[in-house]
């Protein structure tokens, strides 16, 4: 009968150590589970910024990384300065405005082709004919497996004269380099190597 007791007594001791590893084992489970989901919690609120608008009102934005967006700042940038290097109007200081902008998202190579086309009386002959000149990008091309990022832009370019306008097919290269940005540059690219591949009539429509 002793024995029967003392066997009773340690099959006790048996289920409450169980009960203890199955009880501490849940425990961690909890612990594990709450240390996860307050990490996970705060990376959410981190991506919160609060605004204070005007010392009246808070608002909420949500942050996101930069780096997203980069493709299509990077078409934007370079959009951006065919539009302001082969738009032309007759008339010399808007001309200087434009360029000006332009030289401010690329290298010396886009000075040199500026250059080489004012020694050719280019945009003289502009001013005098009362020529307007318009860009429309079609499609650029980048490749982001490599830097600095080589670009292509397919554009049409179009002359008008008070007799014609004339289309033209414009395709040009250039390579992309991070730079900082600012109020001049805003999307933070640099166009380095800027070249002219093709600049030729397709087609003149009469006026």
């Amino acid at each position: 009968m002793e024995f029967k007791s003392l066997r009773n007594i340690e099959n006790s001791f048996k289920q409450i150590r169980l009960y203890a590893i199955l009880f501490a084992g849940l425990c961690l489970i909890i612990v594990g589970f709450s240390i996860y989901k307050s990490y996970d919690f705060a990376s959410i609120q981190r991506q919160k910024i609060y605004v204070l608008d005007k010392g009246k009102s808070l608002m909420v934005a949500l942050s996101q990384d930069a780096s997203i967006n980069r493709p299509v700042e990077a078409k934007e940038h370079i959009r951006r300065f065919h539009e302001l290097f082969f738009t032309l109007s007759p008339d010399k200081s808007a001309i200087e405005s434009n360029m000006q902008r332009a030289f401010n998202l690329s290298d010396k190579s886009a000075f040199d082709y500026y250059k080489d086309l004012l020694e050719k009386g280019f945009y003289s002959r502009i001013i005098s004919g009362n020529i307007q000149q318009r860009v429309e990008v079609d499609s650029i091309k980048i490749d982001f497996n490599t830097y600095p990022y080589k670009a292509t832009t397919y554009a049409a370019q179009y002359i008008i004269r008070a007799s014609s306008i004339t289309k033209r097919s414009l395709i040009t290269n250039s390579q992309l380099i991070n730079a900082v940005r600012s109020d001049n540059n805003p999307q933070g690219f640099v166009m380095e190597k800027f070249i002219v591949l093709e600049n030729k009539d397709l087609e003149v429509v009469k006026r």
